[in-house]
């Protein structure tokens, strides 16, 4: 069925509701909107959906919604012992359609005879892993979209482990999705059935108590808290999200006295109308937490993203100027500071184990190797880091210590399994306090850092090209590097070509090639003599390709430099592809 055809279809059929059609009237005779709107199915990626909200196969809405819900249904019924007893939990953040998708995703499960475990407001995404795996249940359902602009919402699936769920995994419930042509066969009840046959179970208060307890758990210094927490001077912004209520909950009852909220993003708006993106990785979402840190002085500024999966950090640096951390200098501070706190509690493993992402940089392995402590490669996706931490406890080979992205995204224990923003916010403001207490600051800690393993700088670009063309044109700067292989590359012969799609690790200089062991995936990361690296891949939940660069000098102002010459040689040679 073509495009046209699927629209018409909507648009005639009494099982789609009043408003949707009405929607869909409104754009007629626009046929590009048409086409963008009902040229695909909403692509259920390898962590669900994630898209514009509106009416249309290609948006999210209640029925495409339902539709991967009943997906997901027939596949935990099939794969997984015991399903309908089990159930599933499910969770959503502050997004426009967020508690409504999350209820429609519940009466679909009760449709089929699944029970549902709906947390009775707004929950952050690293608890519901928590409660996938403190309920026993099958799976677990998100609905939010991250750190995406408020038109989008999105859907992500879990595991009966707690973490995402892997490509395999995926395959199976696409599979499933697909086979549903007709969105009127999906299995539904109503709010009032599933209740009356207790299919229906809202969950609150006592599944924050336990994850609250476990979070503080992973308190390294407690000591050190009660003496000096109370003096360190915490800002953070929840940016009109989840983590509003968990973050400071814990921060309060660890002993933290000095935390200022930004009220203007203090409290949930669906059109996260203070900043231009919810994101901490954006420095103008910081825009008013700055502006309250020069009011109260602070030490430290956290923000976290509308599900509170990611946190971004600000310190002063030597000048006394506010200064933005990125995902990768955050990481490596916290690898530091966690194990030596465990080297001087006599607490490392001796098969302990960092893990992080290929377009993360590779200095927290380097610092971890000071420590005695491995560290792995997976590809990018806190998902695969989640995967690994299943593996390691079972085969008991390793032993996890802490994973991370550079995108902003940490995990200290294992009682979750995905990026924690929750636990990292508690950590940093530890780590705050640890430094304050020896007359240093965040800062000063990282350079300390950069003095003993490098320093190295990272930087990240990212294209937008949106629609069905925009889709094709990134496909055409992939294939053109894989299909044009470059030998050089800011005055530096390129050593290394990884070809994560093709699974091969090719050694330029000798021509020598051998097989990669990660899975397939649409990535390619060159490796230049000197060590500097950057790395294209498209993003897997929003329509840009992203270009990553890392490298690594003998000062800070000369390992700058180098990369500003290495963007400006990589990015001009993508723009003259794009235009």
């Amino acid at each position: 069925m073509g495009y046209r055809e699927s629209y018409i279809e909507w648009i005639n059929s009494g099982y789609f509701d009043e408003d949707i059609r009405k929607e869909l009237q409104a754009i007629e005779g626009n046929e590009k909107e048409i086409e963008d709107r009902f040229y695909r199915d909403l692509e259920f990626g390898t962590g669900g959906l994630r898209g514009v909200i509106g009416a249309g196969t290609n948006r999210m809405n209640k029925y495409t919604v339902r539709r991967a819900t009943q997906g997901f249904a027939q596949y935990l019924l099939e794969e997984v012992g015991g399903a309908r007893q089990k159930g599933v939990v499910i969770a959503y953040d502050s997004r426009h359609m967020s508690p409504e998708f999350a209820e429609e995703a519940a009466l679909v499960m009760n449709g089929n005879g699944i029970k549902a475990y709906l947390f009775e407001a707004l929950r952050t995404t690293p608890e519901l892993s928590y409660a996938v795996r403190e309920l026993g249940c099958a799976g677990g359902i998100v609905i939010t979209a991250s750190h995406n602009p408020p038109e989008y919402n999105g859907y992500k699936v879990y595991g009966e482990d707690g973490g995402q769920i892997i490509p395999d995994e995926a395959e199976k419930i696409i599979n499933e999705i697909q086979g549903i042509k007709d969105y009127s066969s999906v299995n539904y009840i109503t709010k009032e059935e599933a209740l009356s046959q207790e299919l229906l179970v809202m969950i609150g208060e006592e599944i924050d108590r336990k994850y609250i307890d476990r979070v503080k758990s992973l308190v390294l210094r407690d000591e050190l808290i009660k003496e000096t927490g109370k003096d360190v001077k915490i800002v953070y912004t929840p940016l009109h999200g989840t983590g509003n209520m968990p973050v400071r909950r814990v921060l309060k009852e660890l002993g933290f006295e000095k935390v200022w909220v930004v009220p203007e993003q203090e409290n949930p708006d669906s059109n996260f109308s203070t900043v231009k993106s919810p994101n901490p990785e954006e420095h103008q979402a910081f825009t008013l937490a700055l502006a309250l840190a020069d009011q109260v002085d602070a030490d430290v500024i956290i923000g976290t993203d509308p599900d509170c999966d990611r946190v971004g950090a600000v310190v002063r640096n030597k000048d006394g100027a506010y200064q933005i951390l990125t995902g990768n200098q955050t990481g490596a501070l916290l690898i530091d500071y966690v194990l030596s706190a465990m080297k001087e509690a006599d607490s490392i493993p001796k098969n302990g184990l960092v893990i992080k992402t290929i377009v993360t940089s590779e200095m927290g392995a380097k610092i971890a190797q000071s420590y005695g402590v491995d560290s792995l490669d997976t590809l990018t996706g806190f998902k695969f880091i989640g995967e690994k931490i299943k593996e390691f406890e079972t085969s008991r080979e390793k032993e996890f210590i802490f994973g991370y992205e550079e995108s902003y995204g940490y995990l200290a224990g294992t009682f979750v399994r995905d990026k924690d923003a929750v636990i990292a916010s508690m950590l940093i403001c530890e780590m705050a306090a640890y430094y304050k207490s020896k007359g240093m600051t965040l800062y000063d800690a990282l350079i300390g850092l950069f003095e003993r393993y490098g320093y190295y700088q990272e930087g990240l670009e990212s294209i937008t090209l949106k629609g069905k063309e925009g889709m094709e044109k990134i496909d055409e700067i992939l294939s053109y590097f894989r299909l044009n292989p470059l030998s050089h590359m800011n005055d530096q012969k390129i050593c290394i070509l990884k070809d994560y799609d093709h699974g091969k690790h090719v050694d330029l200089l000798i021509g020598e090639t051998s097989d990669l062991t990660l899975p397939k995936s649409n990535v390619l990361h060159f490796t230049l003599e000197d060590g500097s690296w950057f790395c294209i891949r498209p993003s897997g939940t929003e329509p840009k390709v992203k270009i990553y660069f890392s490298v690594v000098g003998n000062s800070l102002d000369g390992a700058i430099q180098k990369l500003d010459e290495l963007k400006r040689e990589v990015m001009g040679l993508i723009r003259e592809l794009i235009d």
